[in-house]
This record gives C-alpha cells, sequence and structure tokens, in this order.
C-alpha cells in the first residue's frame, strides 16, 4: 500500500477550453436577449400599423336599419341628433335611456361603433340629409374647429406665419359645399348638444374647448365616412384635413392616434385632383405648426400623396422641395426621419430614367 506523505504530489487531469471571440452575429439555433428602451406610441421613431375597420353596433343587422328607415323623417332626426350623435361624441343620451337607466362610460370602442352607426346611415339616407339636413357636420365643425378654420396650426389671431389667413385662403380657394364652418358656428338652427359643462380633457393651451372624447368621436366619424369609399362624401371630409392634422398635436394619446387614422383615411379618397389645390397647400400649413408630432404626420401624409398621386405630385416638385428640405433640419428626429422619407418618396415621382437611379444619392446628400 503506497504511502502519502507531505511531499506527495498529484496530477489531475483538466479539460482544456477554447476561448471564443464573441461576435455580433449568431449562430441559427441560439438565441439572445437584447435590452432596449420601450416605444412610445405615436412618439417613437416606427409608426403604428393601420387601425381595424369600425364596425357599428346598433344598426348592424339588416332588421334593425330596416326598423330606423321605417321611422318618420322627424323621428329619424330626432334619434340621429339625440342619440347616436351623443354616443358618437361620448356623451350620454339622457332623453332616449332615461336617468334610471345604468350609465356606462364612454370609451374609444363605444365612439367608433357609434360613428360606424352615423355612416351607415350616410350611406343608406345620404350625406346631404345626414350631414347637412340633420347638423351632423356642423356639430363636427364646432367640435373640431371651435375657433373656426383660420386658427388650426397654432395660426389664432395674432399668432402663428400667417395669423388667421393662411387656412382662409385655401378655403375660400377650395370653395367646397362643406366649408360652412363660420356661418354654422354663428347659426343658431342647430344649437350645439355637446356638454361644455367640464373642461376636463381639454386643450386650453391650444385653443381647444371641446372635449377630448368629443374631438375623439368626431375624428373617428370622419375615418367611418371615408371608410364607406363613397365619391359623395369626399367634398365634406376632404376639407377637413386640416382638423385631423391639427388634432395629431393633441396632449391626448388617444385623440391623436384617432386623428391619424382619420387623416390618412382623407388622403385615401381624395381625388388627384385635389392635391394641388387643397391637399398640399394644408400640409404646407401645418408644417408652420409649433408642434413636431404634427409637422410628421404632414410629412407622412406628403408620402402618401406622392404614392398615391405621382404625376400631379411632380406638376408641384418646384415647391415641394424647397419646404420639405428645409424640416430636415429640425430639432426633432421624428420630423426629420419624415422630411427624408418624403423627399425621397416625392422625388421618386421622376419618370426620367437617366434621373432616377441618382435620386437616393441626390436626397441622402441633402
Amino acid at each position: 500500500m503506497a504511502s502519502i506523505g507531505a511531499g506527495t504530489t498529484h496530477k489531475v487531469g483538466m479539460k482544456k477550453t477554447t476561448k471564443v471571440k464573441k461576435s455580433g452575429i449568431l449562430k441559427s439555433g441560439t438565441s439572445s436577449k437584447i435590452k432596449g428602451g420601450k416605444g412610445k406610441a405615436n412618439g417613437g421613431m416606427g409608426r403604428r400599423g393601420s387601425a381595424p375597420r369600425l364596425l357599428p353596433s346598433e344598426l348592424n343587422h339588416p332588421s334593425s336599419l330596416e326598423a330606423f328607415l321605417s321611422l318618420s323623417p322627424a323621428q329619424q332626426k330626432d334619434r340621429t341628433r339625440n342619440e347616436l350623435l351623443q354616443h358618437c361624441l361620448g356623451e350620454r343620451a339622457t332623453f332616449h335611456e332615461g336617468i334610471a337607466k345604468p350609465h356606462t362610460a364612454s370609451t374609444t370602442q363605444s365612439r367608433g361603433k357609434a360613428a360606424a352607426d352615423l355612416a351607415i346611415l350616410v350611406k343608406h339616407l345620404g350625406p346631404i340629409v345626414v350631414l347637412k339636413q340633420y347638423g351632423v357636420l356642423a356639430e363636427m365643425e364646432k367640435t373640431l374647429l371651435p375657433l373656426g378654420m383660420g386658427a388650426v396650426f397654432g395660426n389664432g389671431p395674432g399668432k402663428g406665419i400667417h395669423p388667421g389667413g393662411g387656412m382662409r385662403k385655401i378655403c375660400s380657394s377650395a370653395s367646397l359645399a362643406s366649408m360652412d364652418s363660420e356661418s354654422a358656428m354663428r347659426s343658431q338652427e342647430y344649437p350645439s348638444t355637446m356638454s361644455m359643462a367640464s373642461s376636463v380633457g381639454t386643450d386650453s393651451k391650444r385653443g381647444k374647448t371641446t372635449p377630448a372624447n368629443a374631438r375623439e368621436g368626431a375624428l373617428l366619424f370622419l375615418r367611418a365616412l371615408c371608410e364607406l369609399e363613397l365619391k359623395s362624401v369626399e367634398p365634406y371630409v376632404v376639407p377637413l384635413l386640416a382638423a385631423a392634422l391639427d388634432e395629431c398635436g393633441s396632449s391626448s394619446s388617444s385623440v391623436r392616434a384617432a386623428a391619424d387614422d382619420a387623416s390618412e383615411a382623407i388622403v385615401s379618397i381624395a381625388n388627384p385632383l385635389a392635391v394641388a389645390m387643397l391637399i398640399v397647400p394644408v400640409m404646407f400649413e401645418a408644417l408652420h405648426s409649433p408642434e413636431w408630432r404634427v409637422k410628421s404626420s404632414a410629412l407622412e401624409r406628403l408620402s402618401q400623396v406622392a404614392a398615391a398621386a405621382p404625376r400631379e405630385t411632380s406638376k408641384l416638385m418646384p415647391k415641394i422641395i424647397p419646404t420639405v428640405t428645409a424640416q430636415i433640419w429640425d430639432t426633432k428626429p421624428q420630423v426629420t426621419k419624415a422630411a427624408n422619407a418624403a423627399l425621397l418618396t416625392v422625388c421618386n415621382t421622376i419618370n426620367n430614367p437617366d434621373v432616377k437611379p441618382a435620386i437616393p444619392a441626390v436626397v441622402h446628400a441633402i
């Protein structure tokens, strides 16, 4: 038997390991956790996906629609203004529901369903009946434009780049049927059905005295009208593009999301002939807004216009390029990124095969 003393040594076998140099490339079958900041809705560099289509709640079945259409014109008007419109604006239809009925708080989903119900009535009764005769359009204009069309984008009396004049000129040149905002506000034929007792949720610093729920409901209704894809609603919806873009700078995230979706829907149904006369001038005015979100949304809509109407956009390049180039040097990275994307999309409307390959390099140099 071997004896172990103080001088005895033992050799232990060890497996040799080779150090693997870490690289940024992961092989297949491996996983990695990447820590990063959480993105904010509509505030980060990426844009959220398209919103789902609005679905009705009360008029979602042919039998309920037939029951509504069987009412007398006076009853149809009363229910439209004092029930469906109230729900769309986030208000309670007290006279129809009664005080004893339990009241549930208005949500974005309920306002969207009421907006879809109103849009169905527009489809079956016609936009002139619902929007003009029933006073729905006047109520929407009072909600989105409490100070009139000339005060959007921070251009109220004594403010902005064009104090009260920039948008007025655009509206007068458009000369569309729905541009009756100020006369509708002065008219007493359709008094406002919206409760103004509380200022909770308003953007008083931006001159918005109407509740955020009401403005979101009005924007949802504009989007619901666009989803009808009817040419007859275009003259009433497209002129309100300025109001939708202006609400992209709201302090309420739900209003900003509704405004972004509404402006995208409005541009999607606009006639290409309205690009030079109304749409692009409105976007130029939006670029003077003090709110960076309004600028970013306007540039995104300009990219949408360039992709949908390339011929009309290419004719406006001498005006568009200097205006958009000025936004590349904005202090907000979101505006800078949107300006670069808009400039590239606009320049891609050029059909010259000799110039087209050099467009990305020229835009990158700017």
